[in-house]
This record gives structure tokens, C-alpha cells and sequence, in this order.
């Protein structure tokens, strides 16, 4: 399917004047929700490119979407969330990519918020989720312990990591989609991508309303994804601070073990031997891992 040119959008929330501006919404079965959220993007802004990225829905949401008024990328079956995110930044002709579900949680009045952050010069801006914003008290939970988690990682207070609203420099954001998976988590990944190379992120708060439709997430399931998914990031964006704990530790025990073995046994054991050389080893997989990222985020220029 061809792509519009957008037109100028020259507004003082843009980061430029005359930046053109885009919305991207993945919507999967989404037909009760996406025509109401489309009609409220082209309400406020008229002469926005809004896209939306079906992923292989099963229900009427491509026809709904496109009777509103966005313009509709259909693939032929699901790819998942992050696929479709990809695919959007892809075809988007904005300078500004504002990413939102279709699902309803998003209000479009809170777009010019994010925007006017972008105007001051931020290269990512989200919209942090409230506590009562939150799905559920389990869901909740466990979005702050990945808060936390990838706080400790990145060095930099994140609000709201699992966030799907927010806007971004097209450019920027763009320079990380082979990073992304295609399943869920690709705010995960963004943030810390953009933690890690130096770009400037900030958060909106934001009241995120229920969803309209069944939710395509499931708790265990993806709750260990995005586990994992911050892991291998945190390992992308400073491996040290995983390794080095964990050369630490192998560095404790096996002085642990030698001087209790040496009190009682008189002698050097093997597994003393073991410990520490695992924690050599460990350290130096983790010195290694720290150059390649630092390879992995270079830019020319």
C-alpha cells in the first residue's frame, strides 16, 4: 500500500516549525477501539500523518480504521506488537513519530504534552502511567520492580519503562530498530537504547484509561520476557554491571571456601581453584562485553 506524503504541521508543540508529524497505532483486533482513537488524533491534528500498522487482525479493524480517517498497513498475519512498531517507524514520513495504542488507554489531548517536551529539546518523551493507571495490583507491582531494576542499570530515574505512548525524534529513533524485538517490550528497549546513547528522554505524567477489548498480554508469560528482555539490554547497555557483581561473588566464595579449607584442612582445594578462577573468567567476559557495546552504540560522525 502507497504511503501519503503528510503535510506541514506547523504548530509550537512540533520541534521545529514546520515538522511534519506522524502517529503510529499497531492495532490488532482492535475494532471496537481504534476508529474512536484515530477521529480523536485527526480532530486535534488534522494535517498529521496517522498510521496504522494492522497486524494481521481477524476482526474489522483494518476497514474501521481506514473509515476514520488513518492510513492502514496490513500484513498478512501477526507479527507482534514490536514488529508493528517497527513497521510504522518505518513508513512514517514525520520528523516527530507519536507512538499510542489503539486499544483506548491514550488520550490524544495528552499528545501536545509530549510534544511540547520534544520542543524543548528532549529527544524521547513518555507518558509515565499513574498508579491507578495500572491494570491490576500484580501488574503494578511488577512494572516498578522493572522501574527499578532498569534504573539501577541505565544510572537514570525511569518512571515508567513499559509505557507504548510516546513521541521521538524520527531519526533517533529509528538508529535502534534492529535492536527491538517484535513481541512486547519495545518501550523497554527503546529506553534504555536511548539511555545508552546519551539521548535526552523525559516523562509526562499521564492517566492511562482502561482498555477496550480483551488484553493480548498475558502476565507470566510475557512478565518473564520483559525480564529477560531488560537482561539482555542491561547487557547491550553496560555489562559491567552485571558481570562485575557476579565475578564479586564467585571472587568471595572462592576466598571463602580457601580460607575455611585452609583452616581445616590445612590446603588449597579445588574447588577454591574453581571459584576464583570462575571469577577471573566471569570479569573478563564482562570487560569484553563492555567493548563490544561500546562498538555497538558508535555513531560516525
Amino acid at each position: 500500500m502507497q504511503t501519503q506524503q503528510p503535510r506541514q504541521v506547523v504548530c509550537p508543540e512540533a520541534s521545529a516549525p514546520g515538522a511534519a508529524l506522524s502517529v503510529v497505532l499497531p492495532a490488532r483486533n482492535e475494532q471496537d477501539a481504534v476508529g474512536r482513537t484515530v477521529a480523536a488524533v485527526r480532530a486535534l491534528y488534522p494535517d498529521a500523518e496517522i498510521l496504522v500498522v494492522d497486524d494481521g487482525s481477524t476482526d474489522d479493524t483494518p476497514r474501521v480504521a481506514a473509515e476514520a480517517g488513518a492510513q492502514v498497513i496490513s500484513r498478512p498475519y501477526g507479527m507482534g506488537n514490536g514488529a508493528a512498531i517497527k513497521t510504522g517507524a518505518r513508513a512514517a514520513r514525520g520528523d516527530i513519530i507519536v507512538f499510542m495504542d489503539a486499544d483506548g488507554q491514550h488520550d490524544a489531548a495528552d499528545i501536545a504534552r509530549l510534544l511540547q517536551r520534544i520542543n524543548e529539546g528532549y529527544d524521547m518523551v513518555v507518558g509515565a502511567r499513574d498508579a491507578s493507571s495500572q491494570a491490576s495490583v500484580g501488574r503494578g507491582l511488577a512494572n516498578a520492580f522493572y522501574n527499578r531494576l532498569a534504573s539501577w542499570t541505565t544510572g537514570h530515574r525511569i518512571v515508567d519503562l513499559t509505557s507504548g505512548f510516546r513521541a521521538v525524534r524520527a531519526a533517533r529513533f529509528r538508529e535502534f530498530l534492529h535492536l527491538l524485538p517484535n513481541g512486547f517490550s519495545y518501550p523497554t528497549t527503546s529506553t534504555m537504547a536511548f539511555f545508552r546513547s546519551a539521548y535526552a528522554v523525559a516523562y509526562v505524567p499521564i492517566v492511562a484509561a482502561p482498555r477496550i477489548g480483551r488484553s493480548h498480554i498475558k502476565p507470566l508469560r510475557d512478565g518473564l520476557r520483559f525480564l529477560l528482555i531488560i537482561f539482555k539490554i542491561a547487557t547491550l547497555y553496560s555489562p559491567l554491571k552485571l558481570f562485575a557483581p557476579a565475578a564479586s561473588a564467585f571472587l568471595v566464595l572462592g576466598l571463602g571456601w580457601y580460607l575455611y579449607t585452609f583452616r581445616t584442612q590445612g590446603r588449597f582445594t579445588n574447588m577454591s581453584a574453581l571459584l576464583l578462577s570462575a571469577a577471573v573468567i566471569v570479569f573478563l567476559i564482562g570487560l569484553i562485553s563492555e567493548q563490544i557495546t561500546n562498538l555497538t552504540y558508535k555513531r560516525d560522525g
